[in-house]
């Protein structure tokens, strides 16, 4: 069997489980977060926070619960980093730096999980798991919660509440990441996947000298990881490591779980909404730009443009030979459609146009399908888009499930558009203005195409790296954590404001005039969308670039 065809039948398969998982996947979150009745731990968590659960909470009072939630979990995370040495299970590890330390909170809190440092070398057990751990569940469950409370904006009518923000985050958590990450950990522990928590094997130098200690709750980590769509790795070569991705079985498995939740939330907004074909449309427009950008990518790649990989057949430099080229490129695209920062392959080492996919998919804005939760509210927001443009054209006042898009919402849907270019392309021109991009390992369009990743990857939330670049210095660090924070935050706060401003209106019966959002047309027109505004966009960008480097 040809590496091609082996590829081909390696995406089927997951296209297939991801279809049969859909619904099942999509009704389970549905009633969790539908649902009135909590149990008993969740009512214990509640009396402990000081939560009354029946109390619904404006779009405002929801924003300030994840604003608080998120700046406690920076600070708790940051004094644990600073702290380590002096906290158990520390393994004797230093204190990290502040820089450091700063940007890792960040990180991790912002569900984007960039890691300047190798895991296993710096973090001890205590903190990978009460802090990184813990924020790969709750981070994406802020996402999740996020979403739910855009989509009862649209499904609720004359009213200004959005839920509650503390009910959403901890049923979200006990009821759909934990029981999933439970499950998960055990069939990669099957697949060979290492975990343990007693500091692992000793490997002693033939001179008697330093001890180098590996192991810790690398099964648990992983799935956590994956499922969260996040990327901070208990070791620094990520899901490369043959402890935490050992075959091409495992690699299929983190790859579903990366996808999973993220293309059955489209289900949660059909059901919500009362129109399942309202999730279908959502979740053809995520499965056509997932298809494009995985095919492109593993076209790049196996084409090979370039004297060496077309003589051996692909591009092999930098891939796990675990994996092949195919399933690298598979995994990478996946990872950066979403907002993950694993990776199983080297992306700096991947050819001019395969490289520019990696960028081209998180310059998509993470919608196909994205991140936990952030993928389906950041598409919902381009499907306002796309009804405002439309209404344009046909000079009809613009609608979408019945909601009126006036001035007021789609101000809240531009900003949010605008707010990642701006960090991302002000952050890169930054950096070559500070003379900070010289710590690039290249010269030319490649080396800016390190810099422009790094950017992209912090200000999407994503968390892979490109490599080549030294980020671990004050500068780096500082501008990479500010691009993760408002990357993260001003969003939300916009999302918000729309699904406040939609919960307010009645809405309108539709007539002969209103466009149907459930059709091929519509799916096509949000697809153009959201191509056409990520082209005008970044275009210039990619031009000196990657794509510079490959013509």
């Amino acid at each position: 069997m040809s590496m091609t065809t082996a590829g081909v039948l390696f995406v089927l398969s997951l296209v297939v489980a991801l279809v049969a998982a859909h619904r099942p996947v999509g009704d389970l979150m549905y009633r969790v977060v539908a649902g009135t009745r909590s149990t008993r731990v969740e009512r214990l968590v509640y009396r402990l926070v000081g939560v009354d659960p029946a109390a619904g909470q404006t779009w405002g009072a929801y924003a300030r619960g994840v604003l608080a939630f998120s700046a406690v979990s920076i600070l708790f995370l940051y004094a644990l980093q600073r702290l380590q040495n002096h906290l158990w299970l520390s393994l004797g590890r230093d204190p990290v730096v502040p820089h450091g330390a700063w940007n890792t909170a960040v990180s991790f809190v912002t569900n984007t999980n960039w890691q300047w440092y190798s895991g296993e070398s710096t973090m001890g057990h205590l903190v990978q798991m009460a802090g990184l751990a813990v924020q790969n569940f709750v981070s994406a469950a802020v996402g999740i919660a996020v979403a739910v409370a855009l989509v009862r904006g649209f499904a609720r009518a004359r009213t200004g509440e959005l839920g509650n923000f503390w009910v959403d985050l901890t049923r979200i958590t006990l009821r759909i990441l934990l029981p999933v990450a439970v499950l998960g950990a055990i069939v990669l522990m099957l697949g060979g996947v290492v975990q343990n928590l007693s500091g692992g094997t000793d490997v002693t130098t033939l001179t008697g000298g330093a001890q180098t200690v590996t192991g810790g709750p690398v099964a648990s980590q992983e799935v956590i990881k994956e499922l969260g769509t996040n990327g901070g790795g208990f070791y620094n070569a990520n899901s490369a490591h043959p402890f935490e991705n050992p075959t091409a079985w495992t690699n299929w498995i983190e790859i579903f779980l990366i996808l999973l939740i993220p293309f059955s939330l489209p289900r949660v907004f059909g059901r919500m909404v009362g129109q399942n074909r309202q999730g279908h449309a959502i979740a053809a427009v995520m499965a056509i730009l997932a298809l494009a950008g995985v095919t492109l990518t593993n076209v790049f790649e196996l084409a090979g443009h370039g004297t060496v990989p077309q003589a051996v057949g692909a591009a092999l430099e930098g891939k796990e030979v675990r994996f092949d080229v195919s399933n690298s490129a598979t995994f990478a695209a996946a990872t950066t459609l979403t907002s993950t920062g694993a990776v199983n392959s080297f992306h700096d080492s991947y050819t001019a146009l395969g490289g520019m996919m990696t960028l081209g998919n998180m310059m998509l804005g993470e919608v196909a399908p994205g991140g936990v939760g952030a993928g389906l509210y950041g598409l919902l927001v381009l499907a306002v888009l796309t009804v405002f443009v439309a209404g344009l054209m046909v000079g009809r006042t613009p609608e979408y499930l019945g909601k009126r898009i006036g001035s007021r919402e789609i101000t809240f849907a531009s900003t949010y558009f605008l707010v990642t270019p701006a960090l991302v392309l002000g952050g890169t021109a930054a950096a070559f203005a500070t003379g900070n991009a010289s710590t690039a390992l290249n010269v030319g369009p490649h080396g800016l195409s390190e810099v422009l990743y790094a950017f992209t990857s912090a200000s999407n939330n994503n968390g892979s790296a490109f490599a080549g670049i030294t980020v671990n210095t004050q500068w780096w660090n500082t501008a990479l954590g500010l691009c993760m924070l408002l990357g993260r935050f001003l969003p939300i706060i916009f999302v918000l404001a729309l699904a406040g401003s939609l919960a307010r209106q009645q809405p309108r019966p539709a007539s002969e005039g209103t466009l149907p959002t459930h059709r091929p047309l519509f799916v096509g027109m949000v697809v153009g969308v959201t191509v056409v505004l990520v082209a005008l966009t970044f275009l210039p960008a990619l031009a000196l670039g990657p794509l510079a480097e490959g013509l």
